[in-house]
């Protein structure tokens, strides 16, 4: 038997991804904890959408709360992670192989997912600690152990984090940086290296700053580069509005009758809409996964309530409005099944966002377009994810390892835009399967604590438009408020007695 090669590591990591991603282990888990969370939750995520998003997008933040970032730049931050390589590359992904049917299973995850959004960024807010430096903390790498006592708690705590910190370097950094320069090069001719010096010198000077600088830069480039795709994806399904009832009649009928997919899969089964619909879905909006709880957790607000509610319109904003737009521009334009005339073969999944514009505007305009998205896109998923990797190594090593770091994984950016990553997608895939599976454990056994605080919030400000006094009033004797209102009581697990002393002091 011959040494192991990258070839070799690359198939063995995506057999392991396809078991863990399959239809027998986090798809019924993904589905089903979003399906359990909705009915406990009562509808939530249909009832409250709008509410949410007044006070996420238009109020931006609650007057007098405790917190290191404001509601909006929580909520950006947590798109900043999201908003990636999985609206453009990903969706490509899953209609290449699923069919058009696929992105029903996209919605689905997302609708459902919303939930489990919610309910993981309530429960980041309210098991928060505060380190060392006196910043918020929180995230599944705390709430699973103090919310869930005992060994398994500590257990999928622990576990999280390790898979979340390995994860992030892969998911959240190298697969980005790997993105942005391969598109910088085929687009504009940029050599790879250049992208690389550039992107880690970015990321370097943000991510230094930590949290209250990462959520300065994703307030004012976030909205702005979702704002810029969508308009031109809008644009498009102008210029083809005559092809859309057809392409919903396809994503409708497909998603329960499979269809012919790139790579002459004729006639491929439901399964494969449904497992690359949910697998695409959860790696563009995360829900689920537990990674937005660890942005919640650093916002400003009265109540763990508010912003989860803030939270959960991220995944709406993610996959009904930024994925729908990319995959309806990919159906619309027939670039899901279009033959490259040179060679005779279906186009590529990395490619066919590129095509799809490419085909709805004038000129050159279309690639470019989706070269800069993906390049923006891409790097605020690198911000993001490094704060999700920082707040890991802070449970794992404590407050001192979080600039090191910040360093390291900005130099691991460059390494990422200079190194062919076929393995690293694999592994990453696996990662964030990892992440999720005690995530969405954790979320089921703390649901019935979840509904019954929600209810209870929810009948004294139903609008969400309570002041703090007046949260304060009908919360003074709820169980656990006096300690949340506190703000350290719980601590951070990594932190000792004077550093404790120290934050009490700044406090």
């Amino acid at each position: 038997m011959g040494p192991i090669t990258m070839d070799d590591l690359a198939t063995l990591l995506g057999d392991i991804s396809s078991v863990i991603w399959g239809p027998f282990l986090l798809i019924p888990l993904l589905l089903g904890t979003g399906l359990y969370l909705t009915f406990r939750l009562g509808g939530l995520q249909f009832l409250k959408l709008g509410a949410a998003l007044r006070l996420g997008l238009l109020k931006r933040k609650d007057a007098g709360s405790e917190g290191d970032i404001s509601q909006f730049q929580a909520l950006t931050t947590a798109l900043a992670a999201t908003v990636g390589t999985g609206n453009i590359v990903g969706v490509a992904t899953a209609i290449g192989i699923g069919g058009p049917g696929a992105l029903f299973w996209m919605w689905v995850t997302g609708l459902l997912g919303m939930a489990s959004k919610y309910s993981e960024a309530y429960l980041g807010v309210r098991y928060r600690g505060t380190d060392a430096a006196g910043e918020k903390s929180g995230g599944p790498q705390y709430y699973l152990e103090r919310g869930i006592r005992g060994p398994l708690g500590k257990f999928l705590a622990l576990f999280f984090a390790i898979a979340a910190t390995i994860a992030c370097f892969g998911i959240g950094n190298m697969t980005q940086g790997n993105s942005i320069s391969a598109n910088l090069e085929n687009s504009f001719n940029v050599p790879t290296w250049t992208t690389g010096l550039v992107l880690t010198i970015m990321a370097m000077v943000v991510l230094v700053g930590g949290i209250k600088s990462i959520g300065k830069v994703t307030a004012g480039f976030v909205p702005i580069m979702i704002v810029f795709y969508v308009a031109a994806a809008i644009y498009i399904l102008i210029a083809n509005v005559g092809q859309i009832p057809a392409a919903l009649g396809q994503i409708f009928t497909e998603a329960f009758t499979g269809t012919s997919a790139v790579g002459g899969f004729a006639g491929s089964a439901i399964i494969i809409a449904v497992q690359f619909g949910v697998a695409r879905g959860i790696f563009s909006n995360e829900s689920g996964m537990g990674s937005a709880a660890i942005a919640a957790a650093a916002a400003q607000t009265t109540h763990p309530v508010r912003q989860g509610l803030v939270s959960m319109t991220q995944t709406f904003i993610d996959t009904i409005i930024v994925v729908t737009c990319t995959g309806l521009v990919i159906i619309t334009t027939g670039a899901w099944n279009y033959v490259d005339p040179e060679t005779g073969e279906q186009i590529s999944a990395s490619l066919m966002t590129g095509h799809a514009f490419t085909f709805g505007l004038p000129g050159e305009w279309g690639h470019w377009i989706v070269t800069i998205g993906l390049v923006m896109f891409a790097f605020s998923t690198i911000l993001g994810w490094s704060y999700y990797g920082e707040r890991n190594i802070e449970r794992l090593l404590g407050r001192k390892a979080v600039m090191p770091f910040r360093v390291i994984f900005s130099l691991v950016v460059y390494v990422g835009c200079t190194t062919q990553l076929t393995a690293v997608w694999n592994f990453s895939d696996m990662m964030n399967g990892l992440m999720a599976i005690p995530n969405l454990i954790g979320l089921l056994i703390l649901s019935g604590m979840i509904a019954r605080e929600t209810r209870w919030y929810l009948k004294h400000d139903p609008k969400l438009e309570a002041t703090k006094d007046e949260i304060e009033a009908f919360m003074k004797e709820r169980p656990g408020w006096a300690d949340w209102k506190a703000g350290d009581v719980l601590g951070s697990s990594r932190m000792s007695s004077s550093e404790r002393d120290a934050v009490g002091d700044r406090s």
